[in-house]
């Protein structure tokens, strides 16, 4: 294993900060300190280049109707003319730590990327809202967006979902409520480095239990915080590797090698495949957990957002030729 340069200079930056460990912390400290988008921030400014985000055409807030309240939300939308493809999308954060302006970076490179509307969404975090809460918050979302997605410039027939980490997770469980509820589903799930089952002996787990940014200590925390109760763990909505996935929609997934979550997520693949589900599985070598939202200073993050990118895009030319047909 050999650590992609550019990676290690984000690894770097992000601990020059000095900060302590977030499983180190009370998860309202660990909400405070310093994440990866920072540390991105830092090398770009030790670089001399421009720390503005990613441009798109347009950035709105978001209010969504949510089980208990409004779920905060924000619709980045391309430049050009509608009805564009919308995307669902759900950031990480180990349902405990990190918001939208953490994901900023995600939710605008896919949107102009994919050449679709992006709804980054929050949801309710651990430990104050354990599971199933976010869950719950992440299936309202999904419908809301749904139903209204011509009210937002969208084609409500060209309705992907997406998650990083923890948004993986909540990405496919939604699919398999939709599933399980007769609901349309969105018509493909982007998966990156998801959280898939609440096993921690895998060999990822085990030849990266001290990687960075996301170790396997941090892990347990994050589901100490999120299914305190252990017996839980096996639901399908918190392991939905344990899950049937037949009927879910044709998947991307995307890997990082250097990440306790790699082996899941490969497993992952291979259950969806043996259901029937299409998958295009992709692994990126020298890089960690995070980098996908580092195009800015990791080419290999512009890659991997491509790679997405180019499912959704086939994705939604395919279903808006059935819609056309």
């Amino acid at each position: 294993m050999t650590i992609d340069p550019q990676m290690q200079r984000v690894l770097d930056a992000h601990g020059a900060f000095g900060a302590p460990a977030p499983n180190t912390l009370s998860p309202q400290e660990a909400r405070l300190g310093p994440t990866p988008a920072d540390a991105v921030k830092q090398v770009l400014i030790a670089q001399g280049k421009d720390t503005a985000p990613q441009p798109v055409g347009r950035v709105e807030p978001l209010m969504i109707p949510g089980p208990a309240g409004d779920i905060e939300a924000r619709c980045y939308t391309p430049e050009g003319s509608g009805p564009f493809p919308v995307l669902v999308y759900f950031h990480g954060g180990g349902w405990v730590i990190a918001d939208l302006d953490t994901y900023d970076s995600s939710a605008r490179t896919l949107s102009v990327t994919a050449e679709c509307i992006v709804v980054s969404c929050h949801y309710q975090q651990a430990p104050e809202h354990p599971y199933p809460a976010a869950h719950a918050d992440a299936v309202a979302a999904t419908r809301w967006v749904m139903e209204h997605a011509q009210e937002l410039g969208g084609d409500p027939a060209r309705v992907a979902i997406a998650g990083e980490s923890a948004g993986g997770n909540l990405a496919t469980t939604t699919c398999l409520e939709f599933v399980a509820q007769g609901w349309t589903t969105p018509i493909h799930q982007l998966l990156v480095y998801p959280v898939v089952d609440a096993s921690f002996d895998t060999p990822s787990y085990r030849e990266h239990a001290e990687a960075k940014p996301l170790s396997r200590e941090m892990m347990l925390w994050f589901w100490d915080n999120y299914v305190p109760d252990a017996a839980m763990r096996g639901e399908a909505h918190a392991s939905p590797l344990r899950a049937d996935l037949a009927g879910l929609p044709p998947t991307t997934i995307v890997l990082a090698e250097i990440d306790p979550l790699c082996s899941e997520g490969a497993a992952y693949a291979e259950r969806l495949r043996a259901a029937g589900i299409q998958v295009n599985l992709r692994r990126f070598d020298g890089v960690t957990h995070e980098f996908f939202g580092m195009g800015a200073v990791v080419d290999q993050a512009r890659d991997a957002v491509e790679f997405a990118a180019a499912d959704l895009r086939r994705a939604f030319q395919a279903a808006g030729t059935l819609v056309r047909a």
